[in-house]
């Protein structure tokens, strides 16, 4: 297998199906597909969830990270669970009827049905004439799947021809196999003792259906013309066969050769070898004999094996061997035909060139088999699922989308704010719905938060009373008055992690404090606003970043609601509105109506500033200009379905560029509703309450996935949108800016059509 690895943006991906060391096909499967993913893509996570079969389980690897239950229904469930918060990006299944319990495995469907990532299922078993249970299961798992992966062209037609699916849904990928050299068949033999013999080979679970006393029914002809050859049978009796028949398949092929007088002639090699053993025993095969009984079988991974390592092989016709053994990679007898499966074997021996010629196609045609081709042809199907998912989600999703907008807000819980907030101020990060002490804390969000609790004084609400100084004791923390500026990074132990933070933290600084100035009803904590506000203003001047005038432009307006009379504010406010304007005249263009050459983050919240400039000023252009950029970015953020759709921060919007359509983060739709009610505001135009409207009810699922950000039952919000899923993490920034928006929204409504200037 090729050790190169290649890069790619899944970065955890779950499997799903019974695993080694558990004895069978679907385990040796899924295991090496796990591993030869792990092995070919660098920053991907492969994690496996078996299905055990008995009580005790098995010892497995430590990719194993869950293990499901099969006649449990329960542990299907909390299977789901698992993989719903473990940031799973993919599950790939293995879908086989025998290893799920109930009806036809329908058990796997109640795992399917609450996943919130795509999924792509390896189908092992396709029936051609399957019953109502198991035409039901597989047609609800290919629903439920975002692509469907076969092994065989027989099984893509059966697919369509039987269960209708589309073949657009269906990737036809390979059975995978290890990547062996064609060696010659002499150069093992001596590992098993059967050196200077010919050496027929039959591997895999030992069961009834498996037909080798076909084959040694056939050895006395065989025998009498080539009396050095072996027949080797590899392989333990089937663990299922045990439990319910014992030995007795084994016993009745021992009692056969017995009869046949080729008893010396049969090696039976009674135990689950392991995958260098049986690479060892294939190398040593001059011919590898499949006899199955059933033509029903489409896919065949000791076929798949044998063909890769280049071996002669005899085949009975079942619909895998029938594909896979066309233009002359090997040669087909009847089923359960004695005489025919002897022809065949002293045919092949007794024409050295014909045999090698035979071998040599195989061996070509399997090197697209090897599981490193084969990895790679499995993510390029995982990726089309996770692109696929973007613009279809099935109706179990859409079913789970919480908190959809009916018209009314949610109410106000504060829960999760609170848990996010101890006595040094609010936690940066969360870890699912935990805050994360290992990123410590910020000024941008202790400055959100602040804002929040200055919003929360305009509705009398009391209970985060002792918050609110902390967030602001941050701010005083963070200043470092050598620089005029605010630190942005804290670690958990209190210590900076710089002496200058970023031009957005000291901006949006500003912008907190000009808030508590203006809507706070709490004397005690103005005299501090006040002196933060007045010693960090002039360095805002300095600053570069037109996001960071934004916010200070904000700030500086809500400030002047009280205090009118100071010029120097007055002279910054002025300062700054026109550095956007000349951005803005530099730049715009027919069809680029913005500011930069590029949108990034917390767009909205330029024309936000204009808007609340143009309107203190008595500026009409400031404001024409504020409207007309507004209007083009909340155009540019609607999707074909009328649903807001931010630019994405993996690449954002590059003018003549691509647009990056995820992630997409909370703060794009708060600083979308803020912006609108500001213009709203000014204007009494009811379009842009619909836009603010529109813009919130991202937040409650009316998104690219039909998914909810905002979780009811924390107060929280989820901290993005990717293309598959929701991040599950509850981080400060996202859940404050669904709290801001959601409070600006009650204001509009306590106010009906008279609101006061909303914030950032």
């Amino acid at each position: 297998m090729k050790s190169s690895k290649t890069k790619s943006p899944i970065n955890r991906i779950a499997f799903i199906g019974n695993y080694l060391p558990r004895q069978c096909g679907i385990a040796t499967f899924t295991t090496d597909l796990c591993e030869a993913i792990d092995l070919q893509f660098k920053g991907t996570t492969c994690i496996a969830l078996p299905i055990n079969d008995i009580a005790a389980g098995y010892s497995y690897p430590e990719k194993v990270r869950f293990e499901i239950t099969e006649k449990d229904i329960d542990s299907y469930l909390r299977a789901a669970d698992f993989l719903n918060l473990n940031n799973v990006d993919l599950v790939c299944l293995q879908f086989e009827y025998g290893i799920f319990g109930g009806k036809a495995g329908s058990y796997i469907l109640a795992l399917l049905r609450e996943l919130r990532m795509p999924i792509v299922t390896t189908l092992h078993t396709i029936l051609k004439e399957p019953d109502a249970d198991q035409k039901h299961v597989l047609e609800e798992v290919a629903a439920l799947s975002d692509r469907l992966v076969v092994m065989s062209e027989r099984g893509s037609e059966f697919l369509h021809d039987v269960y209708d699916i589309p073949p657009d849904k269906i990737d036809l990928i390979p059975h995978g196999i290890p990547d062996v050299p064609f060696v010659d068949p002499s150069f093992n033999k001596d590992l098993f003792g059967v050196e200077g013999k010919i050496v027929l080979l039959s591997f895999g679970l030992l069961s009834s259906s498996k037909g080798i006393e076909t084959v040694i029914s056939a050895l006395p002809r065989i025998v009498a013309r080539y009396p050095d050859l072996v027949y080797i049978v590899v392989g333990a009796t089937h663990p299922n066969v045990i439990k319910h028949e014992g030995e007795t398949y084994r016993l009745s092929l021992q009692w056969l050769a017995q009869q046949k007088g080729v008893e010396n002639n049969v090696i039976f090699y009674n135990r689950f070898v392991s995958h260098e053993e049986l690479i060892e025993f294939i190398s040593a095969a001059d011919i590898y004999i499949t006899p199955y009984l059933n033509k029903a079988q489409i896919t065949s991974g000791t076929l798949a094996y044998t063909l890769g390592a280049g071996k002669a092989i005899i085949s009975t016709p079942y619909w895998y061997a029938q594909e896979l053994l066309s233009e002359d990679r090997g040669v087909l007898v009847p089923f359960k035909d004695n005489d025919a499966m002897a022809d065949q074997v002293i045919n092949l021996l007794e024409n050295e060139a014909e045999r090698h010629a035979m071998r040599k196609r195989a061996y070509m045609f399997g090197r697209e088999m090897i599981w490193s081709e084969v990895a790679q042809r499995y993510m390029e199907s995982f990726e089309r699922a996770r692109i696929e998912r973007r613009h279809f989600i099935h109706p179990g999703i859409i079913a789970r989308a919480r908190d959809k907008y009916q018209g009314e807000l949610p109410s106000l819980k504060l829960d999760h704010l609170e848990l996010m907030t101890d006595s040094t101020g609010i936690f940066q990060h969360s870890l699912f719905t935990v805050p994360n002490y290992s990123h410590g804390y910020t000024t941008d969000d202790n400055a959100r938060a602040l804002l929040v609790t200055a919003l929360l004084h305009e509705f009398g609400n009391v209970e985060l009373e002792k918050l609110a100084p902390r967030y602001l004791a941050f701010l005083g923390f963070a200043f470092n008055s050598e620089k005029g500026r605010f630190r942005n990074f804290m670690d958990y132990q209190r210590n900076w992690l710089e002496e200058k933070g970023s031009d957005d933290s000291h901006g949006r600084a500003l912008c907190a404090l000009g808030t508590v100035l203006n809507r706070s009803n709490t004397p005690a904590q103005h005299g501090m606003a006040a002196w933060l506000f007045e010693q960090t203003l002039p360095a805002i001047l300095s600053t570069s970043s037109p996001r960071a005038w934004a916010f200070a432009l904000i700030g500086i307006n809500e400030y002047s609601q009280k205090f009118a009379g100071d010029s120097r504010s007055g002279q910054v406010r002025n300062e700054l509105a026109a550095q956007l304007m000349r951005l803005y005249k530099s730049n715009r263009s027919d069809e680029w109506c913005w500011f930069e050459k590029e949108l990034s983050y917390c767009n909205a919240v330029i024309p936000h500033a204009l808007l609340l400039c143009g309107s203190s000023m008595s500026n009409k252009e400031m404001i024409d200009v504020g409207l007309e950029s507004l209007d083009w970015l909340a155009n540019l953020q609607k999707s074909g379905k009328g649903h807001f759709v931010p630019i994405g921060s993996n690449g954002f919007f590059y003018m003549g560029g691509e647009r990056a359509r995820f992630d997409q983060q909370p703060v794009e739709a708060q600083t979308m509703v803020s912006a609108s009610l500001v213009a709203y505001n000014i204007t009494d135009d009811e379009r842009w309450n619909k836009e603010a409207r529109r813009a919130f009810e991202w937040f409650l699922g009316r998104n690219d996935l039909n998914l909810s950000l905002y979780d009811p039952t924390t107060g929280g919000c989820r901290d993005g949108l990717h293309p598959d899923r929701v991040n599950e993490n509850q981080g400060s920034e996202s859940t404050l800016a669904f709290l801001q928006s959601l409070l600006e929204l009650r204001l509009v409504e306590q106010s009906h059509l008279s609101i006061k200037e909303p914030v950032k």
